[in-house]
């Protein structure tokens, strides 16, 4: 049975080309889908029964289950899906004051295996298909209703998103593409620990939405310890796929730096990222670290994350810290899954 929303647009034209539908279903059924989010073929009313019932013993449509959803003072909602594996996966729900964001996992686990993440600690299951990262928005659209409307994705949740790279190219395709969920490319950022190949295959086939990097680190001895891949694609290597990839100052590269206090949060540290990161068209997003029970590193003190910010505004790089949003609830990536794992 084919999952409907794993079907990019022109994917979905040859389905509805092989049902013998006529070739205009395809944008009729799509709006049904990704516009009006319905949960069942027979709600798609301006298509015969006949062809309905044809879709309904073809495709299906629904691919996750909510399992869990926990709401911060602060607005941020927490989802835990199921699969229909039975594996799990999270997303999280960001409201601001001007735009609403959603966080996407774009696999089981992960393989990337960074020392200060709990998702990591489970290890890797599979990758996530197209419908199932899709499949997160509708689902946490639907839940959090039409007048909040989601008009930003970030791929930051569980998982490397660029080890997912086809997977995830054809949910962004989904997620752009105006008879689909129509969102902004400008709107849709794709993050990365750094898999340089994924890097150079996204300027090429992905570069209309924004890139980010997770540095942490900045020497390769460091950044070992805390990122394991860093020993196959080490930091040179990916600063020279950034020297390459198709930024400006319009939509420049975001890198990302955890602060982990006493290990990569030293004014030379700030120094040698500087160095790093020079002539590049970046910004910085400081994060202070969103410690959970049983972690191996300690947040940064604030003031040590401003002294920080202050050498690289110094030197003319855009810094900012960014705060963790959903303290009071389950907000390091991966925890509501283990905290329900230990529960059942």
């Amino acid at each position: 049975m084919v999952e409907i929303k794993n079907l990019n647009m022109d994917e979905l034209k040859e389905f509805v080309k092989e049902l013998g539908f006529e070739p205009y279903r395809a944008k009729q059924i799509a709006q049904w889908l990704y516009k009006k989010r319905v949960k069942s073929f027979d709600e798609m009313t301006n298509l015969s029964k006949r062809a309905r019932e044809l879709l309904s013993r073809k495709a299906r449509i629904d691919v996750l289950k909510t399992v869990k959803v926990e709401e911060s003072s602060d607005g941020t909602r927490k989802y835990l899906f199921e699969l229909s594996d039975g594996n799990r996966i999270e997303s999280v729900f960001i409201p601001e004051k001007d735009w609403n964001t959603l966080c996407v996992s774009t696999q089981v686990g992960c393989p990337a295996g960074c020392k200060f993440c709990l998702t990591a600690k489970d290890g890797f299951t599979r990758n996530l298909t197209a419908a199932e990262i899709v499949d997160q928005y509708i689902h946490v659209q639907r839940d959090v209703g039409e007048e909040r409307r989601i008009s930003n994705v970030v791929f930051m949740g569980m998982g490397e998103p660029l080890l997912n790279f086809d997977n995830v190219k054809k949910a962004v395709e989904i997620m752009t593409h105006r008879d689909m969920l129509d969102l902004s490319t400008r709107k849709v950022t794709v993050s990365t620990v750094g898999v340089v190949p994924g890097i150079d295959r996204m300027a090429k086939e992905m570069n209309k939405v924004k890139l980010a990097v997770s540095l942490h680190a900045t020497t390769d001895e460091q950044r070992e310890k805390i990122v394991p891949l860093n020993r196959k694609w080490p930091i040179g290597e990916i600063m020279r796929a950034l020297r390459r990839y198709p930024a400006d100052n319009n939509r420049r590269i975001m890198i990302e730096y955890v602060m982990l206090k006493g290990v990569n949060d030293s004014l030379e540290d700030a120094r040698r990222l500087v160095k790093l990161i020079k002539g590049i068209p970046v910004k910085v997003n400081l994060i202070p670290f969103n410690s959970y029970p049983g972690a191996p590193f300690q947040p940064t003190p604030r003031e040590d994350i401003e002294k920080f910010q202050k050498v690289l505004w110094d030197h003319n790089i855009a810094a900012f810290i960014r705060d963790s949003r959903g303290q009071d609830i389950s907000a390091a990536c991966g925890m509501l899954r283990t905290k329900e794992k230990k529960s059942a």
